[in-house]
């Protein structure tokens, strides 16, 4: 009994890999390009009477088309999946690319790049895949203040949208004093295709932020500098708002100051023409002092001149007398 469940393990583990070597997924269009109003035709083989599904992903990664069919009883499919239209914001001439997943053989898959264009003329081309990278980060910043760079991500001029921390797991920032500094968990998705991050400089001097984007075998590199300072703009605006608001008042005092001096000037003009006056009147009243001593003298002379007369005769007679 134990010999025979045995055999049935071993012969469970012979099955897997017998399965798997028979396991096959083949996919083929019946073009590389196509403009408007031509199909989209997509065979292949697979497992006999298994289900697959048909995805075309746009330039942007959003998936434009998804079907389910089953192959035959030799494994074999036939489909058309798309009539293309008029181009549009949803479906735009670009590299598109076709997938199909097997639901039976461990989520195989298989893709193929195709192009859809504006040309009537269908001829055999290489797809070429070319991702372009934007970085905008400010051109200054400050010592210990926080901003924030954003990161673009196209493909055929729409954004392309993955997990920035493989997209973008080799980008670094060149600091000032020569060493770099990896970015890898460092980036957030604003929505598919743009990214940031938040960086708070420590150094003063250039900072290069080098983003590094990988996807599907096409790297692209986009560069931006920030020039750090000890303090930013902003700052500075404030000092000189400040400066010029100080300035701003001390005019004030001094236009005061100036209305006070001028007050002050008329009133000394007006305190000397007061003492010109008072010295007028006082040289009037000296001389009339003096006219006045002068007519008193003329008029005392008379009077001690007699009293001298009559003090000499009484001396006189007391004289004679004696």
């Amino acid at each position: 009994m134990k010999s025979l469940v045995l055999l049935s393990f071993i012969f469970v583990l012979l099955l897997i890999p017998i399965q798997d070597s028979f396991s096959e997924l083949e996919i083929s269009t019946n073009s590389k390009v196509y403009s408007s109003e031509h199909t989209l035709q997509v065979y292949g083989t697979g497992l006999p009477e298994e289900n697959l599904i048909l995805r075309l992903f746009a330039p942007d990664e959003s998936i434009t088309k998804f079907e389910q069919i089953q192959t035959n009883s030799d494994g074999t499919f036939n489909h058309q999946l798309l009539t293309w239209p008029d181009p549009s914001s949803s479906v735009p001439y670009g590299t598109y690319v076709v997938e199909v997943l097997s639901t039976e053989q461990n989520g195989l898959s298989k893709k193929i790049d195709i192009k859809f264009s504006s040309t009537t003329e269908l001829i055999s081309v290489a797809v070429e895949r070319q991702i372009d990278t934007v970085v905008f980060a400010p051109e200054t910043g400050a010592i210990n203040q926080s901003f924030r760079v954003f990161i673009q991500t196209t493909r055929d001029g729409l954004n392309i949208g993955n997990n920035p921390s493989e997209l973008l797991r080799h980008s670094q920032i060149h600091l000032p004093d020569g060493s770099s500094l990896s970015l890898t968990n460092s980036f957030k998705t604003l929505y598919a295709g743009v990214y940031y991050f938040d960086f708070t400089p420590r150094q003063e001097g250039t900072h290069v932020f080098q983003i590094a984007v990988f996807n599907e075998g096409v790297a692209s590199k986009g560069f931006a500098a920030t020039h750090v300072l000890s303090q930013n703009l902003g700052g500075i605006n404030k000092q000189i708002s400040k400066l010029n608001s100080v300035l701003d008042e001390t005019s004030a005092e001094l236009t005061t100051l100036k209305s006070e001096i001028e007050g002050f000037d008329n009133t000394l003009s007006t305190a000397s023409n007061n003492i010109d006056k008072s010295t007028i009147g006082i040289s009037s009243s000296v001389k009339s002092i003096e006219e006045a001593s002068s007519q008193l003298n003329s008029l005392l002379f008379p009077i001690i001149a007699s009293i001298g007369i009559i003090v000499a005769l009484q001396i006189t007679i007391i004289a004679r007398r004696r």
